[in-house]
């Protein structure tokens, strides 16, 4: 798995790149197919950089966040943009699972009855009183 963190007009610290890094690692705990990371910082407005989140998945899946750092808390604003591509992995998850019948809806509080638990089909449904 590749994390690959790229900037526009302008650098980022190496202190600031592990942050970053290990804030987007994160998503690796939601979906263990994941092929690439991106990040993308543009820096062209210094008071509100732009970030954009492009995670790559296994059979052409990919999840797309971006966000704008309007209160200049940059690392902030990557903790937005994860939590919006974790949100679109677990509905992703949710629906392969019901696809595959992996998501069944809860059991009934009755327990069903077995085969030899079962009435006859003779008998009547209510006993007879004389």
């Amino acid at each position: 798995m590749q994390i690959r963190i790229s900037t526009r007009h302008g650098q980022l610290s190496d202190a600031t790149k592990a942050k970053i890094t290990s804030k987007v690692e994160k998503v690796l705990r939601y979906f263990d197919r994941l092929m690439a990371i991106d990040v993308t910082i543009d820096l062209e407005h210094a008071e509100t950089p732009h970030i954009e989140l492009l995670v790559s998945a296994e059979h052409k899946h990919d999840f797309v966040a971006r966000e704008i750092c309007s209160n200049g808390n940059l690392l902030g604003a990557v903790e937005t943009v994860v939590r919006k591509v974790e949100q679109q992995i677990k509905r992703y998850k949710s629906k392969l699972l019901e696809h595959r019948g992996g998501n069944a809806p809860p059991a009934s509080p009755e327990m069903p009855l077995l085969p030899d638990e079962l009435p006859p089909e003779d008998a009547p449904d209510e006993p007879v009183v004389d």
